[in-house]
C-alpha cells in the first residue's frame, strides 16, 4: 500500500528528477519484503518546497490492525530530538545566557568536583565528555548514569546521584555516544531559561515552526495538551511494538480515562526528555530542517534563530585527534558538529556541509543547505536489527533525483 499525500508542488518545480521516487518506493518495498522493515514514510523539499509525502505499509505491527499508513502518522523520533536540544541552546548561546566552552559547573553546581569539574557544554554536545556512554557502545559491560539516576529516591538529587557511574575518559579525548549527556544539557536550559526544557523547546522552535503535530510525552501527563489534540495523536500514533500499544494505552488514561495520580514520585518525571523523548511526523520534522537551511526563518517567514548560531551549530567541531570506537567503529577519525552528525564517509551522497541526525528505531532527519533539499524518513525496524540500507542506501537514491 502506497499513500501519497498531496504536495504543493511537484518534483519538476524543484528540478528534481520524479522517476527517483518510484525508485525509493521500490528500495523501501524491498527492505520490507525482506523483513528488515515494517513500513516507510517520508517527506521531501528543496528550495523551501514539499515535493513528496509518501506512507507505505500499515500503521502497526499487528497482522489484526489493517489500518492503511498515513504519510501524516506521528511517532517518537529517538535521537534525532538532541537537534532540537542543541538549537534550543544556541538559542540561549546567542541570546548571551551561556557559552559551548563554558563548563557545565557554572550551571550545575554538581559538577564542581574532579574528575568532572573540566566538561563543559561543548564536550555535551559533541558526545566528548568523557562520561560514560549508551550502552552497548562498547563490547564491555559497565554501569551507565541511568542506574544511579533509577536509585534516585525522593528529595535526592538525581544530578548528584548520576555522577556515582564516573567517567570511562578524560573530556575531549575520545567521541562515545551518550544520550545522558543530552539530558544534562536539557538540565542546563532548564535552570537558565526557569522553565521546563521542553517547555522552552516549544516556546523558542516547536510553535514558531508550527510544528503542530509535535510533543513531548512531558506535556500529555502534565495536561499541557488538550484532549481534542491528544485524541488526534492517539489516532495518528505508530504502533511498532508492544511498548506503543502501552504508551498508547497510558496516553488514553492522562487523557479519557482513570486520571493518572501525578502526585506519586517517580524520578524519570523530573529527567528533561531531550535526548530522545520528542514525537513528530515527517512533515514536522521538514519544517525543522527548512529553518534550519533557510537561515533560521520558518515558512512564514518568522525569526527562529540567527544565521550565525546555525552556522557554528552545523560546522564540524571535532578535530582529527577524536577517535571512535563505539559500536566497532575501530578507533577513525569520528567528525561532530554542537549536535549534528556531519560525518563524510564514502556512503555520504549528499554534500559537503551536510548535516543530520538518525534516531533509534529507526528514523532520519537530513539537511542539505548546498541543495537546499530536507529529508525526513521513518523507516520502523521490524527484526530488531539495524540496516544501513534503510537509512544510508535510502538517503543516495532520495538525493540522485537532484538534477
Amino acid at each position: 500500500m502506497i499513500t501519497k499525500a498531496k504536495c504543493p508542488f511537484t518534483p519538476a518545480d524543484v528540478d528534481y528528477d520524479e522517476s527517483r521516487l518510484d525508485e525509493l518506493n521500490a528500495h523501501f518495498q524491498r527492505l520490507m519484503k525482506k523483513g528488515w522493515i515494517q513500513s516507510a514514510n517520508y517527506t521531501l523539499s528543496r528550495n523551501g518546497k514539499i515535493f513528496a509525502n509518501t506512507a507505505i505499509g500499515k500503521q502497526s505491527f499487528e497482522e489484526s490492525d489493517k489500518r492503511e499508513l498515513k504519510p501524516d502518522v506521528i511517532r517518537g523520533v529517538a535521537s534525532i530530538t538532541k537537534i532540537f536540544t542543541s538549537t534550543a541552546l544556541f538559542k540561549l548561546f546567542e541570546d548571551g545566557y551561556i557559552r559551548p566552552n563554558q563548563p557545565v559547573r557554572d550551571i550545575l553546581p554538581e559538577f564542581d568536583k574532579a574528575p568532572f569539574n573540566g566538561i563543559t557544554i561543548a564536550h555535551l554536545l559533541t558526545h566528548t565528555s568523557g562520561l560514560y556512554p549508551d550502552g552497548g557502545c562498547f563490547p564491555y559491560e559497565y554501569v551507565e548514569p541511568w542506574t544511579f539516576v533509577d536509585e534516585t529516591k525522593e528529595g535526592e538529587n538525581w544530578v548528584e546521584n548520576s555522577l556515582k557511574s564516573g567517567m570511562f575518559n578524560k573530556p575531549g579525548k575520545e567521541w562515545a555516544y551518550c544520550s545522558f549527556g543530552f539530558v544534562l544539557l536539557g538540565e542546563i536550559i532548564s535552570r537558565v531559561s526557569t522553565m521546563r526544557a521542553e517547555s522552552f523547546i516549544r516556546k523558542v522552535i516547536l510553535d514558531p515552526c508550527g510544528m503542530s503535530s509535535s510533543f513531548f510525552p512531558y506535556e500529555f501527563k502534565a495536561g499541557l495538551i488538550p484532549d481534542d489534540v491528544a485524541k488526534n495523536v492517539a489516532a495518528r500514533l505508530y504502533i511498532q511494538d508492544d511498548e506503543d500499544k502501552q504508551y498508547l494505552s497510558r496516553l488514553a488514561g492522562y487523557h479519557f480515562g482513570k486520571p493518572v495520580d501525578r502526585k506519586e514520585f517517580h524520578v524519570w518525571d523530573l529527567l528533561p526528555t531531550t535526548g530522545g523523548g520528542l514525537m513528530s511526523c515527517t512533515e514536522d520534522l521538514n519544517k525543522f530542517g527548512r529553518m534550519l537551511i533557510n537561515n533560521g526563518y520558518a515558512d512564514d517567514g518568522k525569526r527562529v534563530i540567527g544565521r550565525k548560531a546555525i552556522d557554528r551549530m552545523t560546522e564540524n567541531y571535532t578535530t582529527p585527534d577524536i577517535l571512535d570506537n563505539c559500536w566497532g567503529a575501530g578507533g577513525v577519525y569520528r567528525m561532530y558538529a554542537l549536535g549534528p552528525d556531519t560525518r563524510r564517509t564514502a556512503d555520504c551522497h549528499f554534500s559537503k556541509g551536510s548535516f543530520f541526525h538518525e534516531g533509534a528505531g529507526a528514523c532520519s532527519l537530513l539537511m542539505d543547505p548546498q541543495e537546499k533539499m530536507v529529508a525526513s524518513w521513518f523507516v520502523p525496524w521490524a527484526d530488531g536489527g539495524w540496516h544501513a540500507e534503510a537509512l544510508w542506501n535510502a538517503s543516495a537514491v532520495m538525493w540522485s533525483g537532484l538534477k
